[in-house]
């Protein structure tokens, strides 16, 4: 079981939104350090919060940061994009996936000797258009699908490692990315709560909301993930 209390932890996308709730909850928890990855620079009050330069789709920066962290014990990829499209445009596509697809896989390469060598845990934001996708967001909905995926396989291949990977399925929420978007919105503190109390249960999948959270039973006990457990014991190598 991860505890907050006492870890060390890294948030990317930090300054805003659901990463400074994440923040401000992992204080409130009494974690003893709490890095927060932000592509500009970060003042903050509290002495344990430790600011990175940290634009994950720059490996410089992000190698950069690896070197500047000492003990950790949990990482949170919370840095992320949506930007409306309509799959007419390849560079959208691409955008997204810089970000949320390869973004969470650099920062958990570069970040993996620390979480190994803390038997700690990888904490992926995602979203429930992993699940299903939204139509004025379609490219960033299928970039949360692959990271998804990425997820799941991480799960596997580091769990002989002693490294536990989670995902958040999120819903909508009340920030600046989903501005434009008139639907009913869970606030960023709530959202952070139920995360760190996914992440102190060891939930594989997070539903950290109201509109995600009825879709928790449903996907625990349905055939897909009863297919992933199945896939999951199967060899990863040979």
């Amino acid at each position: 079981m991860t505890t907050i209390t006492g870890s060390a932890v890294l948030i990317t996308g930090g300054n805003r939104g659901i990463g400074r709730a994440l923040v401000e909850e992992a204080l409130t928890r009494g974690a003893v350090r709490v890095y927060a990855g932000t592509r500009q620079p970060l003042a903050h009050p509290d002495p344990r919060v430790t600011p990175l330069t940290l634009d994950v789709t720059d490996p410089a920066q992000v190698r950069e940061a690896a070197e500047q962290v000492g003990t950790l014990d949990i990482l949170v990829n919370n840095a992320g994009v949506a930007l409306p499209d309509v799959l007419d445009d390849r560079g959208a596509l691409e955008r997204h996936l810089a970000v949320n697809l390869y973004g969470t896989y650099e920062v958990t390469q570069a970040f993996l000797p620390h979480l190994e060598a803390a038997q700690g845990a990888i904490v992926n934001n995602l979203s429930v258009n992993g699940f299903a996708p939204l139509p004025l967001l379609p490219a960033y909905s299928a970039s949360k699908a692959a990271a998804f995926s990425l997820t799941q396989s991480l799960r596997v291949l580091l769990a002989a490692r002693g490294v536990r990977v989670l995902a958040v399925m999120t819903g909508p929420v009340d920030t600046d990315m989903t501005r434009e978007i008139h639907v009913p919105k869970a606030s960023p503190a709530s959202v952070a709560r139920a995360v760190l109390d996914g992440v102190e249960k060891d939930e594989e999948e997070i539903f950290p909301d109201p509109l995600s959270a009825p879709l928790a039973e449903g996907w625990r006990t349905g055939m897909v993930k009863t297919l992933a457990r199945r896939l999951a014991e199967m060899p990863t190598s040979g």
